[in-house]
């Protein structure tokens, strides 16, 4: 490993992942597959295997016993062979399934009653609902399956009124707006519907569908709304008003709220029977059930999810019990329970009844046949691009800057992998460009699914280029780096933006954008306005919405004549809507953690639904294929059972106190360390400099991706060749632009001298090995950074002055503290009285009895203020050991008693050395502590005095900590490297004495 691509090695989790293989004598690579991943539980799902046995054995010979006249034409004329616009089989088989278990199943001899085994799964999740989930693949056609079963409902009842099995009024719920107006297809009278575009009906039967009531809402409709009369009141107003009553009298009842969300569905007296309901997207409606004590709190995504499906559930309960539910059919690529509702992660919901997985429409050539890395040359022994979070996780933002961020580099297996993915891009666009572009066709998507919108607004600028700001006006733009989806080319905007930046979230719950993230996409709104007014000449554009704009931008991905057809990128926040049918998707990269298999199949399905069902000469399908990079897709999952797991062992709940903000510690939060130099000559000693190796690391020059069936493909890498000077060049304006440009004080006469430096330390320290070249300076801004860094340190070495230290703060997550940390843990803890966390957490098997009799030491002694161990706060050091960048987490933060009114807070770092700790480079960690991390944030003066001590035998613990401690209010030796230390109020004399505490 070299300096000079490493700094950081390997996953920083502990999770297994897809490993790469051996080669064998021929040179070929057999990838080693971890088919669990995630770790999660797999068991055969008996009730699914039997029913589908009987269904086969039932629809044997096409007479479809036991079934009424109007189903068995039905069912007859979606599998007939000749049809020219055939039922897919996983179609016909789901709305076969469900006719089989209304009609046949425990009716007709030989054919148990599927029914009872159904009836007391849903008495035990469902509160007795009657469900029965059919199982869908993304891309599968469940819309189709939803006509099929609307159909063959509403034409029995209309043949035969006086079946109690049948009905012709139906609620169709969806998770969110985009799917409920794509569910229009469901309506008859609709212009484009399904049963006459995908000839579901036998033409002497259409009439009857005319009888069909259809309501389609979104779930959000099961709010129960306010009255008229109530809007605009203040809340104590309404409390007042509402007294000691437990029904509020100005909210609607759930009576109300079925009779509103039901009216479109008519009828009265006699024929208000009950009604069906189908739930698309399935998964996002269930009963969860109480978290024990030991799982811990839910996250806030966990309890939304809940929360949500709460409002579905109960507003399905409402609907039974004030008109009635016959059946509820749920549709679904994934009901499995989700994370937080009570039941494993990816638990198959068990009134599941048929299933059509990813992997047999992957098999069968009904989706994209998703292509993940399986290969690569990176030096470790994981596929760096199959589980990108791991690598780079740590290093991405969860919290957006105070400022606006400029220069933002990309840790650099991310970079890598956007560089060759889009590499990959480029292929498919030139193979549109020449096939499919003349035909009217849409060009290829690429699409980015990110964890947050500080993330994707990072990642949207780096992509697609940004505005330069000064003095609140844009004065410039900068182009995107991924040159064939940047929307600023040539130094201007593009009038049609390539890439868009998308919170599908905020689109889909209708109510409105963060203001945060309007802004953020301000540029592209103003884009598309434009276009709007142009492609709809008169309209008033000023009554649509942004938020309205965006949904139709995004819903429209891909389709020709509309407003999204030339998009080729969509950076996403979260992960793209459900419903979001965009059918030009050859790209995808996941930016984001994937801890289940559910989470991997509903991203990747998103990029999976097929260009083209034309069939070859074969009558095939031919093979289209989606890149995957950084979502750890499962392709062969296991069934057989596993053992149950052991039960977990107690852990205890450490937390911050409620009425201990007193004792309250802020500490900084800093990325590294820069040096401030006077302006002076600049000289280059390349005598004490470190060789630059550019050799192998997590970086691949290739990558390798496999699906399950049909072709590999290989991306090799750049191929670009890079000069040394035009590297020097690069590396000279990097230092330029960190070390000397401000927005007042520009040098540009420095440059030529730079340049000459760089060259030299081109030529004389970096070491390239074999089959490797310079390229990575140039394509990798991390390795070009990390370079640079190596160039000025070589550089500030012969300055005659002292130089200024000064701290490189986090500029998303500047500060941090004991506010707000929950955890849970099943090490030993120790409670504590003089800290805002409640327990001291013990590292080491067994606890650890230095830290304990420490932490007993700071209770007792007088001039601590407050203390924490310092778990999950935050709190790290960043050193370099070995040529390698790393984070030290050293044991205590101690605030003092402020002995004068007016001095400055004064913070105290332990390390407790020795006991149990595992050996390490502490020496490295202990000289950065003391004489670089204190002396930074010291010169800055905004964040108190802080020093550092090592804790090294427990029979001085009393006696150490009274002399670090005296040390620290005198600006003592521990408080930083008195060369490095420029603040007025330093103690000169008293700093240059011996170091230590």
């Amino acid at each position: 490993a070299s300096p000079a691509v490493t700094g950081r090695t390997g996953p920083t989790t502990s999770e297994t992942t897809s490993k790469k293989g051996k080669r064998a004598a021929d040179g070929s690579v057999q990838g080693e597959i971890d088919f669990d991943l995630t770790g999660e539980r797999r068991e055969r799902n008996s009730l699914i295997n039997d029913i589908r046995r009987d269904v086969a054995r039932w629809r044997r010979g096409g007479d479809y016993a036991g079934v009424t006249p109007i189903s068995r034409k039905l069912l007859q004329h979606w599998a007939d062979p000749h049809r020219e616009n055939r039922v897919l089989f996983c179609q016909r088989e789901a709305a076969e399934t469900a006719i089989f278990l209304t009609e046949v199943a425990g009716r007709v001899h030989g054919y148990p009653d599927w029914r009872k085994r159904l009836e007391p799964e849903n008495e035990a999740h469902n509160a007795g609902l009657p469900r029965m989930a059919l199982k869908m693949a993304t891309g599968s056609g469940k819309t189709v399956v939803m006509a099929m079963l609307i159909a063959w409902q509403t034409l029995n009842k209309v043949y035969s009124s006086r079946d109690a099995r049948f009905t012709n009024r139906f609620l169709v719920v969806a998770p969110g707006i985009t799917i409920k107006d794509r569910l229009r297809v469901l309506q008859p009278e609709d212009a484009q519907n399904y049963y006459d575009l995908r000839d579901l009906v036998p033409a002497d039967l259409k009439g009857g569908l005319q009888h069909a009531r259809i309501a389609i809402t979104n779930y959000h409709a099961f709010l129960l709304r306010d009255a008229k009369e109530i809007k605009g009141l203040a809340k104590n107003t309404r409390l007042l008003l509402k007294g000691f009553n437990k029904e509020d009298a100005f909210k609607e009842t759930p009576k109300a709220m079925v009779s509103r969300v039901l009216r479109d569905l008519g009828g009265s007296g006699a024929d208000k029977q009950q009604i069906i309901v189908i739930n698309d997207e399935a998964h996002h409606c269930y009963q969860d059930r109480p978290i024990p004590a030991t799982a811990g709190k839910l996250t806030k995504e966990e309890s939304s999810a809940n929360e949500e499906a709460r409002v579905w559930f109960k507003g399905l309960q409402a609907a039974a019990k004030h008109v009635g539910i016959k059946q509820v059919f749920d549709l679904s690529a994934t009901p499995y329970y989700l994370s937080g509702s009570g039941y494993s992660e990816g638990h198959l919901f068990p009134w599941t009844v048929s299933d059509f997985s990813l992997m047999d429409a992957i098999e069968s050539g009904i989706v994209k046949v998703p292509r993940t890395p399986v290969d690569d040359d990176a030096d470790h022994e994981h596929v760096t691009y199959l589980r990108l979070w791991d690598f780079v996780g740590q290093y991405l933002p969860k919290k957006a800057a105070k400022n606006r961020v400029e220069g933002w580099i990309p840790p650099r297996e991310l970079e890598g992998a956007l560089q060759s993915l889009h590499r990959s891009y480029s292929k498919a666009f030139a193979h549109w460009t020449k096939e499919l572009a003349s035909h009217g066709e849409t060009p290829p998507v690429f699409i980015v699914v990110c964890p947050n919108t500080t993330v994707s607004k990072l990642v949207y600028d780096w992509i697609a280029g940004a505005e330069v700001v000064k003095d609140s006006e844009v004065v410039a733009y900068t182009p995107g780096t991924l040159e064939l989806l940047s929307n600023v080319v040539d130094g201007k905007p593009l009038a049609r933006p390539r890439t868009i930046l998308i919170d599908s979230a905020q689109l889909e719950s209708g109510e409105g954008m963060k203001a945060d993230f309007k802004e953020a996409a301000g540029a592209e709104i103003a884009a598309f306005k434009a276009e709007y007014r142009l492609r709809n000449p008169g309209a008033d554009i000023e009554k649509i919405t942004d938020e309205e704009l965006l949904r139709e931008v995004m819903n429209t991905v891909g389709k020709r004549g509309k407003l999204g057809e030339q998009v080729r990128c969509v950076v996403s926040v979260s992960m793209l809507t459900e419903g979001w049918d965009a059918n030009t998707v050859t790209h995808i990269l996941g930016l984001r953690p994937f801890r289940s298999q559910l989470l991997c199949e509903q991203v990747v399905g998103r990029g999976l639904r097929r260009r083209s069902y034309a069939v070859n000469d074969e009558g095939h399908f031919e093979p289209e294929y989606a890149n995957v990079y950084g979502i750890p897709f499962q392709f062969l999952p296991s069934d057989k059972p596993t053992a149950d797991p052991r039960p977990p062992r107690p852990v205890q709940e450490v937390s911050s106190v409620e009425g201990r903000a007193h004792l309250r510690i802020t500490f900084p939060k800093l990325d590294g360390y820069r040096v401030e130099l006077p302006d002076e000559e600049i000289y280059l000693d390349l005598q004490s400099a470190p060789p630059f190796v550019i050799g192998p690391s997590t970086i691949p020059r290739w990558v390798e991706m496999q699906g399950v069936v049909g072709e590999a493909e290989r991306e090799r890498g750049d191929r670009q060749t890079y000069r040394p000077q035009q590297i020097a060049y690069a590396l000279a304006k990097r230092i330029l632009d960190a070390q000397f440009n401000t927005v007042d004080d520009k040098r540009p006469w420095l440059f030529p001298r730079l340049a000459v430096m760089c060259r030299q330390w081109i030529e004389q320290k970096v070491q390239v090995a074999e089959r490797y070249d310079l390229g990575l300076l140039m394509t990798i801004s991390e390795a070009q950074a990390l370079a640079a860094e190596r160039v000025w340190d070589a550089i500030t070495r012969l300055t005659d002055r002292r130089g200024r230290l000064r701290p490189m703060l986090n500029r998303f997550d500047p500060q941090g503290s004991t506010e707000g940390v929950y955890f849970q843990t099943r090490k030993a803890v120790v409670p504590t009285e003089k800290s805002e966390v409640s327990h001291v957490t013990l590292d080491g098997k067994d606890g650890n009895t230095w830290e304990q009799l420490l932490a007993d030491e700071l209770e007792l002694n007088a001039n601590v203020a407050a203390y924490v161990k310092n778990d999950h706060l935050g709190f790290t050091i960043p050193y370099v050991h070995a040529g390698r960048t790393h984070s030290y987490v050293p044991d205590f933060l101690v605030r003092l008693k402020q002995r004068e009114g007016d001095a400055p807070v004064h913070t105290l770092i332990i390390e407790v050395s020795g006991s149990q700790k595992s050996p390490g480079p502490t020496q490295a960690k202990a000289t950065t502590a003391r004489d670089s991390w204190c002396a930074a944030v010291n010169n800055h003066g905004g964040f108190g005095r802080w020093g550092y001590t090592e804790m090294t035998n427990p029979h001085e613990f009393k006696i150490r900590l009274a002399q670090a401690i005296e040390q620290l209010y005198r600006d003592g030796p521990i408080i930083g490297d008195p060369d490095l230390l420029d603040f007025a109020e330093t103690n000169v004399t008293d700093v240059r004495s011996a170091r230590g505490a």
